[in-house]
C-alpha cells in the first residue's frame, strides 16, 4: 500500500473500527465506528489539506480514491480552484 504525504487513507483497524490515517503516519488522525464516518471526516481533512483520499475495503486494498488537493492532470476544459470546478 502506497502511503505518500500527499495522502489520507480510510483504514480498517485492527480492533474493529475505520481509522483516518496521513500518508505514511502510523497512528489514525482518527478512529471512527463505521467506515461511513471515516469516509465523512476523512474527506473533510483531505479538503482542508489539499490531499488524495485513499478509501480502503476490509482487506485493505483501495476501493477508491478522491483528489482533493493539485491534481497534475486535471480533466481538460474544468479550471480548478481550491474546490471549485469553473
Amino acid at each position: 500500500m502506497s502511503k505518500g504525504p500527499k495522502t489520507h487513507h480510510v483504514v480498517p483497524n485492527p480492533n474493529g473500527g475505520w481509522d483516518v490515517k496521513r500518508g505514511g503516519a502510523e497512528r489514525a488522525s482518527s478512529h471512527h465506528d463505521t467506515k461511513r464516518d471515516a469516509i465523512d471526516n476523512g474527506r473533510a481533512v483531505s479538503r482542508n489539506q489539499d490531499t488524495e483520499l485513499r478509501i480502503h475495503n476490509k482487506d485493505g486494498r483501495i476501493a477508491s480514491s478522491d483528489s482533493h488537493g493539485g491534481d497534475p492532470h486535471p480533466p481538460q476544459g474544468l479550471i480548478q480552484t481550491k474546490g471549485l470546478k469553473t
